[in-house]
């Protein structure tokens, strides 16, 4: 391992996430309208944040200045599996300087904060904080740091990164490699610096469209900043208690809908649509232009998959929870069909209210995720599609042995070592998600458990699941941050947070946030001793 090219590459990492907070300082200000009075402890918490970062930053990187080798396959890994955690320390900075308080009574502790901010940097929407609308808890300005974590780790730091320092090259693309998700290559290779700024340039567009659109429907400014940050980057914090349907509004709540069903979807896409030459291949006109995005495979999987489950999920509200009006089903429905299948986590109902076999479908969704380079999570919508072809070709082998048929995709015959990624991926995941749901079990007591249930009145109320379910509620929490969801089902539900659990229990959600967002190999090699040996 190259220890000096590590300290450099994560020394300029630290600045980048230092340099960052920089724009959550005037929130503090009562001249931008969020604040009656100067936010004294949420400004110099950010400043002094800032310093710690950019002290450790020009450290690190004053230990690797004289190092400029290449970066290998080992440490790609390292920068991006240490740049992620860096990140996750000093964004919590600010929750630690600023006293934020997790309830009325309690002050964040180093576990809840490290928790917030990873939670913001993997785009999970997992919360600690009880109370997000009183700014004597929250200051305006953390907030909207809280919010801005969801946007810079959306479409990756490490991309972020790799963008404004152009001359990294073929090392550039190890370290893209690393982060973006998906399963199969993109089909698109510009430069790499080029690749990384056409992506945050689209990024950066469809955030500036949603931003002024929310303000036209009626949010101010700071809430449409937030809500854009956590809807693109599929983050799901919000700065209200009940989530997005604390404004009430379905056009703001279709709104949504329509830019997490982009930001769900392969950024490679916008790509071919936007920015690429013309394929003389696609034919002319609208259709010509359109044509990549339709005729994708995976694209065409995700938009069945999230009709197909709201127009389930709406007869169930109807038939089932009796909804007395269909639009209203129709909306909460594909509100909460998208928002988990993108991994997103806003709400705007309590669907822990629903039926079980709502909350199944749900939960069976948290594990489909949003597309491959997207800034969705879950599974990705291509390893199911592979998935599925591979067991059709295992299953016609059973019966012609004789028979060997390539794996092929949109007319692409696939390499076989992609069907042995695949199946060892989901075998993985299975594995971790059964042993870390198992850990938690056992990290969270029975006594402490009980300790956290509902009151009496709360308890008579026949409509609510018994919130003392602790395997099931590990369960729910394990998947909503393997998979970066956010909200599950029982103590984590949508009108739930996860205050409750231990901070041994918050540090091992907090690592399979790392693990899901950077699709389990970064992580999983740090704990590797030859992994640190030298080459």
């Amino acid at each position: 391992m190259n220890w000096l090219l590590l300290c450099r590459m994560l020394g300029l990492l630290a600045m980048l996430v230092g340099g960052s907070m920089v724009f959550s300082l005037p929130w503090a200000f009562p001249e931008f309208g969020q604040t009656t009075e100067f936010e004294f402890h949420g400004f110099w918490g950010l400043i002094s944040a800032i310093g710690v970062s950019l002290g450790v930053g020009g450290t690190l990187s004053f230990l690797g200045r004289k190092e400029h080798s290449t970066i290998l396959r080992k440490e790609a890994l390292a920068i991006v599996g240490l740049g992620w955690i860096l990140a996750g320390l000093l964004g919590a900075l600010p929750y630690l300087f600023s006293g934020t308080m997790r309830d009325a009574e309690t002050p964040m502790s180093i576990p809840d904060a490290v928790f917030e901010s990873v939670s913001g940097f993997t785009t999970t929407g997992a919360s600690v904080l009880t109370e997000l609308e009183d700014p004597t808890e929250i200051p305006r300005c953390i907030m909207f740091w809280r919010c801005f974590t969801n946007w810079l780790g959306g479409m990756g730091i490490i991309v972020l990164f790799v963008a404004i320092l152009g001359q990294l090259g073929a090392a550039g693309k190890a370290l893209m490699r690393r982060e973006v998700p998906g399963p199969i290559s993109e089909s698109v290779r510009p430069r790499v610096r080029e690749q990384a700024i056409v992506m945050w340039v689209i990024y950066v567009v469809l955030s500036a469209i949603l931003v002024g659109i929310l303000q036209l429907e009626g949010m101010t400014i700071y809430n449409a900043l937030c809500h854009t940050f956590a809807t693109m980057a599929t983050g799901g914090f919000s700065t209200l208690n009940g989530s997005v349907g604390g404004f009430n509004s379905p056009l703001i709540e279709y709104t949504i809908i329509i830019f997490m069903i982009a930001a769900g979807t392969n950024f490679t896409l916008f790509y071919l649509v936007t920015l690429q030459r013309r394929n003389p291949l696609y034919g002319e006109g609208w259709w010509g232009r359109f044509k990549p995005l339709f005729s994708d495979v995976e694209f065409r999987a995700y938009l069945t998959i999230i009709f197909v489950a709201t127009i389930i999920l709406t007869m169930d509200l109807l038939w089932i929870e009796h909804y007395q009006s269909v639009l209203d089903a129709f909306r909460n429905a594909s509100f909460q069909v998208v928002s988990i299948m993108t991994t997103t986590g806003f709400g705007t109902d309590d669907f822990d209210r629903w039926s079980e076999f709502s909350k199944g479908l749900l939960l069976l969704l948290m594990f489909v995720g949003g597309c491959a380079g997207s800034t969705g999570g879950g599974l990705k919508v291509i390893r199911f599609v592979l998935f599925a072809k591979i067991m059709r070709l295992e299953i016609e082998q059973a019966f012609r042995p004789n028979v060997v048929r390539p794996l092929r995709i949109a007319g692409v015959t696939l390499d076989n070592s992609l069907r042995h990624d695949v199946l060892v991926y989901f075998c993985l995941i299975l594995t971790i998600y059964i042993g870390s749901w198992m850990l938690l079990a056992a990290i969270e007591t029975d006594d402490q458990w009980r300790d956290t249930t509902l009151s009496v009145a709360e308890m008579a109320d026949e409509h609510r699941p018994h919130r003392a379910e602790k395997l099931l509620d590990c369960a729910s929490a394990v998947a909503a941050t393997l998979n970066n969801i956010g909200p599950g089902v029982g103590v984590v539900g949508p009108t739930e947070n996860y205050a409750g659990f231990s901070g041994a229990g918050k540090v091992l959600l907090t690592v399979c946030m790392l693990l899901g967002r950077l699709e389990l190999f970064a992580i999983l090699v740090l704990f590797v001793p030859s992994f640190w040996k030298a080459h």
